[in-house]
C-alpha cells in the first residue's frame, strides 16, 4: 500500500476560529467530509492558538475552548472515516504571557523594538522559540493524537525586508549583520544566503522530530507559496524544499487578475519540474471570498473558485477545499467543492502519475529573481517569464517551467535571467553545440552569481552579439503631452511576423546591442504622438537591433515579453510565439477561444487537459458565469484508436494520418479532457 502522502488526493480543511470550540458542528461536517469525497482533513491543532489542553502553560489556549479537546475530537471523526490527518499549526507568532516570559526569542529590528503583526509578537527562526518551544509542542501533539504529519503555514517567519538583530541571529551569522535592506551590499546578499539555510533548518529540524516521535512517514511540511517571486520573499528556497518534500502543500488559494488563472497550471507544472510526476500537490482553494478585496466569511463564486481548481488539475494540482471558520451566514460557499470533488473522485486516474509533453522549456532562477531582480522582482523577473507563458498558452504551444538546462526540450527560453552562474552559461553553451534552440531576452547572463554585473556578456558570443551596457527607452507610459514610448519596431525577416505591415508597435525598454549579422527586428525611436500633426517618423529606419536571430539562436534587445505581460498586445505575443514555432511541437488546436493546453502520457495513453480561459474577459474582479467556447479540432503527435471526453461523457471518432489522432471537440464550457488510447 501506498503511504498517505503518495494515495492522499483530495483534502478538506475548516480552519478554527477561536470561537469554534463553542460551536463547531460535528455531525454537519462529517458528512461535508463524505459530500466531497475527501480522503484527508487538515485539522487545527496549536501554535499561535491550541485547540486542545496542552501541558505547556503559555502555549495560548482558544479562547472558547475550556477544558476541551477541539483538535482530538476531529481527529477521531475523521479516523473514523477511514482520512488521513493532518495536525496544523500556524506558529511563527505568539501573544503577550509568552513574550513576557522569553523576549529573546522573539525578532527584534535594528533599534531593539520586538516585531509585532497586530497585538502578537513574531518569533526569530534562529531562537529557542523555534529549536525548543515549538518542537515540544509536535511531540505533544503525535503524543496525544498520532496525526499522520504536522503542517504549518506560517514557518517561515520574517521576510526578506525585514532583517532581525536579536543575540540569536547574531551569533548565527557569524559577522556584523547588514544594516539595512540594500541590495549593493555584499553583507545583505551574504544575509539573503544564510536567511534560506536558516528556513531549511527548520524544515530539517521538524522533520527529525516529527519522524523520531511518530515514525519513518510522519512527516512535517510547510505550506509554501506558487510563485517563485512570493517564495523569494519569504525566503523559502523552492528548489531546496522539493528535495525534501515528500508531498507539497500548496497555499495558493485564488486568482490573481494580474496574472490569471493559468498561473495555477503554470505553478504545478513549475513544481513538479523540481519535485517529479509523482509527487503529490495538493493546494489550498479558497471557499470563502478571497480577492481583493478579502471577505473571509464571504463565498467566492462558484465559476472563480472552480476555474482556479481545474487549472490548477491541469498542471498536476490535487484540490483542497478551505473554508474559514465553521459556521456561516453565507452558506453559499459549501456547495461549491462537491460536483468538483465528484468529478475529481471519477477520473483521478487520469490526472496524476503522468509525464508531461512539451518541447519548450522556460528557464527560471530563484538566485536571479534574489540579485538581478532584488527591489523590483515582479517587474524585472516575473513579467518577462509571465510574458512567455501568456503567449505560449495564447499560440497553444505546450512548454515547461525549468530551473536546470535540460536538452530533453528542442527550444529553451530564458527570460530576461538576469544571473547566471558560470556552470548555467556553460551549459547553456553546450545545449546549443548539442543542437538545441536558444532564446534569449534582456540582460539573461548580463550578472554573476551576486548580481554582480560581468565585464564581458556571459552569453554574447554564443548568441552573437556584443552588449554595449547601455538601454534606450524605459517604458514608462504617461499623458500624450509627455508621451517618450511612442516608438516602433521595423520587421527585417518575415519569418518573425507574417502580415501587412512593415511595422509593429512598440513602446518598451531596449538593451543597447552590437550585431555582425542583419537583424530580425529594428528599432523606430520615439516620435510624438500628439499632437496628430507631429505624429510622423522622423527617423522612419535604423540599424539598431531589437531581434538578433543566428542559426540555433535568437537574442531579443526589446523586451516585448515583459510588454506582453502587461498589455497583452497581439503582435508581442505573435512574435514571441513565432520564435520558438520551429521546434517540434506534438500539438495542434485549432478554433476560436483562448485555451490552456495541457498534454500528458501515461504509458501509450495521452491526456489532453484543455481549460477555456475564455471567461469573464470584459470584466475585473470575481468570474460570475462561464462562457462556452468552440468548436475545436484536436490534433495529437500519437498513436490510438479510441478518444474519450471526460467531461462530456462520450467518445469521439478518432481520425489518423501520418503519425498525428484528429479529434473534433465540439464545446468546452470549462474545461474538457481527452483521453486517447
Amino acid at each position: 500500500m501506498k503511504p498517505w502522502y503518495r494515495r492522499t488526493l483530495r483534502w478538506a480543511q475548516t480552519n478554527l476560529t477561536e470561537k469554534d470550540p463553542a460551536r463547531y458542528d460535528a455531525d454537519w461536517w462529517r458528512e461535508q467530509w463524505r459530500r466531497t469525497r475527501v480522503q484527508g482533513v487538515i485539522v487545527n491543532a496549536g501554535g499561535i492558538v491550541a485547540y486542545y489542553p496542552s501541558k505547556f502553560e503559555l502555549h495560548h489556549r482558544a479562547e472558547y475552548l475550556g477544558d476541551r479537546d477541539l483538535y482530538g475530537e476531529i481527529v477521531e471523526a475523521a479516523r473514523a472515516e477511514g482520512l488521513t490527518v493532518l495536525a496544523r499549526m500556524d506558529s511563527n507568532r505568539a501573544h503577550q504571557p509568552l513574550y513576557d516570559a522569553y523576549p529573546d526569542w522573539f525578532a527584534i529590528d535594528a533599534d531593539g523594538n520586538p516585531y509585532r503583526a497586530g497585538p502578537l509578537y513574531v518569533a526569530c527562526v534562529s531562537g529557542p522559540y523555534y529549536k525548543d518551544f515549538l518542537t515540544g509542542i509536535l511531540e505533544e501533539i503525535i503524543e496525544r493524537s498520532t496525526p499522520d504529519g504536522i503542517t504549518d503555514n506560517s514557518w517561515s517567519g520574517l521576510g526578506r525586508d525585514s532583517i532581525c538583530y536579536c543575540p540569536n541571529c547574531r551569533d548565527s551569522f557569524g559577522q556584523e549583520l547588514p544594516a539595512a535592506v540594500d541590495w549593493e551590499d555584499p553583507v545583505y546578499k551574504q544575509w539573503i544566503r544564510w536567511s534560506y539555510d536558516q528556513r531549511l533548518a527548520v524544515w530539517d529540524l521538524n522533520n527529525e522530530v516529527t519522524r523520531r516521535a511518530g515514525g519513518a512517514d510522519c512527516l512535517w511540511i510547510g505550506m509554501n507559496g506558487g510563485e517563485v517571486v512570493a517564495q523569494s520573499k519569504r525566503l523559502r528556497d523552492d528548489a531546496a524544499i522539493c528535495e525534501r518534500a515528500r508531498i507539497f502543500l500548496l497555499d495558493s488559494q485564488w486568482r490573481h487578475e494580474e496574472s490569471g488563472f493559468q498561473a495555477n497550471a503554470d505553478s504545478g507544472k513549475r513544481l513538479h519540474g523540481m519535485l517529479g510526476t509523482e509527487t503529490l500537490i495538493p493546494e489550498s482553494t479558497a471557499m470563502y471570498d478571497a480577492g481583493v478585496p478579502t471577505f473571509r466569511l464571504g463565498s467566492k463564486p462558484a465559476p472563480e473558485a472552480r476555474m482556479w481548481a481545474i487549472e490548477g488539475w491541469a498542471g498536476g494540482i490535487q484540490p483542497w477545499w478551505h473554508h474559514i471558520g465553521s459556521v456561516h451566514d453565507d452558506r453559499r460557499q459549501y456547495a461549491t467543492a462537491q460536483p468538483l470533488f465528484e468529478w475529481h473522485e471519477q477520473h483521478e486516474e487520469f490526472l496524476v502519475d503522468r509525464d508531461p509533453v512539451a518541447t519548450v522549456g522556460l528557464l527560471w532562477s530563484q538566485r536571479s529573481v534574489d540579485f538581478h531582480g532584488k527591489n523590483h522582482p515582479e517587474t524585472v523577473s516575473q513579467l518577462p517569464y509571465r510574458g512567455w507563458t501568456d503567449a505560449l498558452i495564447r499560440a497553444r504551444i505546450p512548454y515547461l517551467p525549468t530551473n536546470v538546462v535540460d536538452r530533453r526540450f528542442d527550444v529553451l527560453v530564458v527570460p530576461n535571467v538576469g544571473v547566471l552562474t558560470d556552470e548555467q552559461v556553460a551549459q547553456l553553451a553546450g545545449y546549443v553545440q548539442a543542437g538545441g534552440k536558444l532564446v534569449v531576452t534582456g540582460e539573461s547572463g548580463l550578472y554573476d552569481e551576486w548580481g554582480i554585473r560581468r565585464g564581458d556578456w556571459a552569453l554574447g558570443e554564443l548568441v552573437g552579439v556584443r552588449h554595449t551596457g547601455k538601454r534606450l527607452g524605459d517604458g514608462t507610459v504617461t499623458d500624450w503631452e509627455n508621451y517618450d514610448s511612442h516608438s516602433y519596431l521595423r520587421i527585417e525577416d518575415r519569418s518573425v511576423f507574417d502580415g501587412d505591415t512593415d511595422v509593429l508597435p512598440f513602446g518598451g525598454q531596449l538593451e543597447l546591442v552590437e550585431a555582425a549579422g542583419k537583424p530580425a527586428l529594428t528599432w523606430i525611436p520615439p516620435f510624438p504622438i500628439y499632437p496628430p500633426e507631429k505624429s510622423w517618423m522622423e527617423e522612419p529606419r535604423t540599424d539598431t537591433p531589437a531581434l538578433v536571430r543566428g542559426e540555433r539562436t535568437a537574442y531579443l534587445a526589446a523586451d516585448l515579453d515583459r510588454l506582453y505581460a502587461k498589455y497583452h498586445h497581439p503582435d508581442h505575443g505573435k512574435v514571441l510565439a513565432n520564435l520558438v514555432r520551429h521546434a517540434t511541437i506534438p500539438l495542434r488546436v485549432d478554433g476560436a477561444g483562448l485555451l490552456d493546453c495541457q498534454l500528458y502520457r501515461q504509458g501509450d495513453r495521452h491526456v489532453l487537459h484543455l481549460v477555456n480561459l475564455d471567461q469573464g474577459g470584459a470584466w475585473r474582479g470575481r468570474l460570475e458565469e462561464f462562457t462556452p467556447a468552440g468548436p475545436f479540432t484536436v490534433r495529437v503527435r500519437a498513436s490510438g484508436h479510441r478518444a474519450r471526453l471526460l467531461v462530456s461523457g462520450r467518445d469521439a471518432e478518432v481520425q489518423q494520418q501520418d503519425g498525428w489522432i484528429t479529434v473534433e471537440v465540439d464545446r468546452i464550457t470549462d474545461h474538457e479532457v481527452v483521453v486517447l488510447e
